[in-house]
């Protein structure tokens, strides 16, 4: 029976490979990483994501799950910490739930099932960033991000 190239019988380095390849590799997944740790920096551009220069604030009717949903203000900073928190608890329990997955499966089916959750994870984000809605930021970064990088 012939294996393909995710499987985990082709993970052992035969003679003559390059071990310096395993640096940029281990470097980029760390960069992935080290990105959850640097979302404040995001925290202050997105709560005046609406009015640029100061936040629209939500009325006092707004509660939290209203916004999720809403278009018309800002979120508050306070809001997009949710986002992250969501993040770490989905990692820690990807990692949980999925790590004997992962023990048999292979680190190279692991490592394209965690690229393909962090990156589909941004570009839901940034579509919930495009279109100001918090609930897409949430799934996309807080629980897809999270899941792919607890596989990672």
């Amino acid at each position: 029976m012939a294996t393909g190239f995710l499987d985990k019988e082709n993970i052992v380095a035969g003679p003559g490979f390059n071990r310096w390849l395993v640096p940029p590799a281990a470097l980029a997944i760390h960069l992935c990483i080290g990105m959850a740790y640097g979302f404040s920096v995001f925290w202050l551009p997105l709560s005046k994501a609406l009015g640029i220069k100061e936040p629209i604030k939500c009325g006092p009717e707004v509660g939290f799950f209203q916004e999720l949903f809403t278009t018309t203000c800002d979120w508050k900073i306070a809001t997009l910490g949710w986002m992250y928190t969501l993040f770490f608890v989905f990692l820690g329990g990807s990692a949980a739930i999925w790590g004997g997955w992962l023990e048999r499966a292979g680190p190279r089916k692991a490592g394209v099932v965690s690229a393909v959750c962090w990156c589909g994870g941004m570009v839901m984000s940034a579509i919930g960033v495009y279109t100001h809605q918090f609930w897409l930021m949430i799934l996309g970064s807080g629980i897809i991000g999270g899941i792919g990088l607890g596989l990672g």
